[in-house]
């Protein structure tokens, strides 16, 4: 919005010549709008594509592992600038910073979607539906085509106008590596100022990019390892006895879920610890010492009573219930 005179009925809902947000005086955006750059060509949209199939497979099978998920916008940002450069070093040209920023958006689109669909199968299994193949793309389509139509009016009022003032701070990350990783082409094109910025953190997009793939492999080569030759167990556990009847304790050796909690971040991983502990150490061997007297089956459990019920058929009859319940609150 300009700052300079303004009609008297030009902006009627406005008074004076300030804009609402007074941030946008002084904002410049990283490419001014007059700038020519490749934007939305074939590569970066079938690249996109694949790194959205692929990181909304490993959200689904996050989300519904262990009920939540990771954004993939900054993964996919350090990815397409990696894979560029190197496909530049090839003889390809090196993408524009508007092309690696359809590729992170193709990306995270993917594995929102996936991560929509997987917080929503529960909810259609417990009313009664089977999960069908066309039943679920019906929930993937209406979902993303609700996201789209709720963005066309929400995003002048809460990303245009409310900018500098609500943070997001995801998005404001993933724009400082696609600027800390923009070509030569983007910096020439971009608005005086904003060179000297990213120039700071011209590195850390490839740097960034080895410790993802770096990351792959070592998780890809664990996992292989550990599924192939069954060189340790993946659910290790100790059940323990009388008088501490009930009690468990068990890790799963997943390299998926070691990335989700270095990304979570310690506080929300004590959190789910803490459940965990609640759980395994508390809620079930208090319902085996309290229950184990009873000589019918104690609802929501139907057939087996409690005395004869093993660690993880109490874990599903009842603890997941009471999570339920604890979420929900």
């Amino acid at each position: 919005m300009a700052t300079e005179t303004v009609g008297e009925n030009e902006y009627p809902d406005i008074v004076g010549a300030q804009p609402e947000n007074p941030y946008l005086k002084t904002f410049r955006p990283y490419i001014p709008a007059s700038a020519h750059l490749r934007e939305l060509t074939p590569l970066p949209l079938i690249m996109g594509t694949l790194l959205g199939i692929v990181f909304g497979a490993s959200s689904l099978y996050l989300v519904l592992k262990v009920g939540l998920t990771v954004s993939a916008s900054i993964p996919v940002a350090v990815i397409s600038i990696t894979l560029f450069r190197v496909l530049s070093k090839f003889g390809l040209r090196d993408a524009t910073i508007l092309e690696n920023n359809i590729v992170q958006t193709a990306g995270s689109a993917g594995e929102s979607i996936a991560f929509g669909i997987g917080v929503t199968m529960p909810a259609i299994m417990i009313l009664g539906f089977d999960l069908e193949f066309t039943r679920v793309m019906l929930v993937a389509v209406l979902g993303g085509l609700l996201g789209i139509l709720m963005m066309i009016p929400l995003r002048r009022a809460l990303i245009v106008q409310q900018h500098g003032t609500l943070k997001y701070p995801e998005g404001t990350a993933c724009a400082e590596v696609l600027k800390a990783g923009a070509s030569q082409e983007s910096k020439e094109a971009a608005a005086s100022g904003a060179v000297e910025e990213a120039a700071k953190l011209n590195d850390e997009a490839a740097t960034g990019g080895k410790t993802i793939i770096t990351g792959f492999g070592i998780g890809f080569l664990y996992y292989g390892l550990e599924q192939i030759f069954k060189t340790w167990k993946e659910y290790p556990t100790k059940i323990f006895g009388k008088p501490f009847e009930g009690g468990s304790i068990s890790i799963e050796n997943n390299p998926a879920l070691l990335g989700v909690g270095y990304i979570i971040g310690p506080r929300i991983a004590s959190i789910m610890v803490g459940g965990g502990v609640l759980a395994f150490l508390v809620l079930i061997p208090a319902i085996k010492y309290f229950g184990g007297g009873w000589m019918t089956p104690l609802a929501p459990e139907t057939t087996h009573l409690i005395k004869d019920m093993s660690v993880s058929q109490i874990q599903k009859a009842y603890i997941l219930y009471i999570g339920a319940g604890a979420v929900a609150a």
